[in-house]
């Protein structure tokens, strides 16, 4: 009797691109801010808006990280996440996002010193912060990802230009006409869920011991909280209008040195806007939000201040 020979296993699936292993870590690190739970949907729309990608690779990263057993397939489609965030380790996931992360804020702190200049080359860079190619070049595509630095032929980089006094009034002063009025254009209609899951991570960041690392989570999360308020009127040229003041406030911010009682504040104004339009009352959200802009603009002119938001 001939015996049948074993089924073929399944194949593996290939190593994870550059692209999704650098999303490992960041991926990891939005489900500890967010505090997910067992059990609970990753939202894979939300982190490929947060990260600035695709949901392609996002999902393929996530399907690497189900296959070591961080998360779980769902049968319907999606992953949950399988075990508490807190036992997660980082280290089986390349570079740790907090390295990322400290290196980011020590170049921009240098940018806003001046110690800096607006052109190094790599050689330069990784004898300043005594740091290898390979993760210098993590450190630099993470900025480029955000426009605050652009490579050059060779092996050389150039840095977006800091602002003046002049240029942060001019930009709170255009804020402060498009942002509110924003809010009250006819077709303003916040998702639902949006708004939850700001509420949710704005409380977590009240919730979590400040760190200086915590400046970029800080700040891409106040990014995403504008740039969504612009968004949901519809207005196309109004949100590149606000991504590109985005663009030109994040040295200042990734080098925050205000302390965590601004922190607190700017938090707290945030979740009060989102209290209003949970509430349906636009308008209040824009006199809030207008007041909250006042507010952060006397405070980023103080000598102390990097930025408020």
């Amino acid at each position: 009797m001939r015996h049948k020979k074993n089924a073929p296993t399944a194949p593996t699936s290939e190593h994870p691109s550059k692209l999704q292993r650098d999303l490992l870590p960041r991926i990891l690190e939005m489900i500890r801010q967010d505090e997910l739970l067992p059990g609970q949907r990753l939202p894979e729309a939300a982190f490929a808006r947060r990260l600035q990608v695709s949901r392609t690779p996002v999902r393929a990263a996530l399907r690497h990280l189900a296959e070591r057993g961080v998360i779980a397939a769902l049968p319907n489609g999606g992953h949950a996440l399988s075990r508490p965030a807190s036992e997660i380790a980082e280290s089986d996931y390349a570079a740790a996002s907090a390295d990322l992360d400290a290196y980011c804020v020590a170049i921009a702190r240098d940018r806003v010193a001046g110690t800096l200049p607006s052109q190094a080359s790599e050689a330069d860079m990784m004898r300043r912060y005594d740091i290898g190619r390979p993760l210098l070049l993590r450190v630099l595509n993470k900025l480029a990802g955000v426009g605050l630095v652009e490579r050059r032929p060779g092996h050389g980089w150039h840095f977006s230009p800091l602002n003046d006094d002049a240029a942060i009034i001019e930009s709170y002063a255009f804020r402060r006409i498009i942002e509110p009025a924003a809010l009250l254009e006819a077709g303003f209609a916040p998702d639902p869920a949006w708004l939850a899951e700001m509420r949710r991570r704005h409380e977590a960041m009240l919730a979590r011991p400040w760190s200086e690392t915590a400046s970029i989570a800080l700040f891409e999360m106040n990014c995403e909280f504008h740039e969504g308020l612009i968004a949901a009127c519809g207005n196309r040229y109004l949100l590149l209008a606000l991504q590109q003041q985005s663009r030109l406030r994040r040295y200042a911010n990734y080098s925050w040195r205000y302390g965590p009682e601004r922190v607190a504040v700017s938090c707290r104004e945030h979740l009060e806007i989102i209290a209003r339009l949970e509430a349906g009352e636009r308008e209040i959200a824009a006199v809030l939000l207008r007041r909250h802009l006042d507010r952060a603009r006397e405070v980023s002119l103080s000598p102390r201040a990097a930025s408020p938001y």
